[in-house]
C-alpha cells in the first residue's frame, strides 16, 4: 500500500465522518420540529435513521460525481446559472426523451417545484398506457407532463446538476439553494452521469 492510499482512505475516512455528523445534525433537527403526535412514526424514523445516513455517507465518499462535496455540510455544490436551465424542457420535448428511453425502475428525473428543482425516480413503469409513476410526484404520461404543483423535466447534465445542489431562483435571478432532502442526497448517488437513462446501484457497506 503506497503513502498515497493511506492518504485517499484517511480523507474518505473523515469525509464519511463529517457526512455523517452533518446528515445527523440535519435530520434530528427536522424531527424535532415535526409537527405531530405520533409517536411510533417518529421512533420508527430514529430507528431506520442511522441506516440510511451511513448509506447516504458512503454513496457520497465514492460515488463519481461532477459536483463538488462539501462534507461538513453533508451537501453538493456546483456553479449556478444565472436563470434556471429549461433550453429544451417543452411538454414536447420533455415526453419525447422519455418516449425514447428504455425506462426502468429506480431511474432518477428531475421534476420542477416553482423556484427550484428536485430529484424523484421511477417506481412503475405501465408500458400498456404509455406512462410511468414517480416516487412522490405520481403519475406522469404524454397529457400530464405538467400539473399545477410540478413538472416533469427531462435529464440533463446540467438539470441535474442543478438539482442534486439545491439550486433556486426567483424572478429570474439566482437564490440561495437550500440543501436537498436525505432521500434525494441517496437519489444523487444513483445517478450514472455518463448515460442518465441508466441508474446506478447503491453500494452499502463501509
Amino acid at each position: 500500500m503506497t503513502q498515497t492510499t493511506l492518504w485517499q482512505e484517511q480523507q474518505q475516512t473523515n469525509q464519511f465522518a463529517e457526512l455523517c455528523n452533518a446528515l445527523y445534525e440535519r435530520e434530528l433537527s427536522l424531527l424535532a420540529n415535526l409537527d405531530t403526535d405520533n409517536v411510533k412514526a417518529i421512533q420508527g424514523r430514529l430507528q431506520s435513521l442511522p441506516y440510511y445516513v451511513q448509506k447516504a455517507a458512503h454513496a457520497m465518499v465514492n460515488t463519481d460525481s461532477p459536483l463538488i462535496l462539501d462534507s461538513q455540510n453533508a451537501a453538493w455544490t456546483a456553479k449556478q446559472s444565472r436563470t434556471m436551465p429549461l433550453s429544451g424542457q417543452s411538454v414536447a420535448d420533455v415526453w419525447q426523451w422519455y418516449q425514447s428511453s428504455q425506462l426502468v425502475v429506480g431511474l432518477v428525473v428531475p421534476v420542477k417545484e416553482g423556484s427550484h428543482i428536485v430529484l424523484d425516480c421511477i417506481d412503475r413503469v405501465d408500458n400498456a398506457n404509455n406512462r410511468f409513476r414517480t416516487n412522490i410526484h405520481g403519475w406522469f404520461g404524454v397529457k400530464n407532463v405538467e400539473t399545477e404543483r410540478c413538472q416533469l423535466l427531462k435529464p440533463t447534465k446540467k438539470i441535474m446538476m442543478a438539482s442534486c445542489a439545491g439550486h433556486t431562483w426567483q424572478n429570474d435571478a439566482p437564490c440561495r439553494p437550500i440543501i436537498p432532502s436525505l432521500r434525494e442526497l441517496l437519489l444523487s448517488c444513483s445517478i450514472n452521469w455518463k448515460n442518465l437513462k441508466k441508474p446506478l446501484m447503491l453500494k452499502t457497506t463501509h
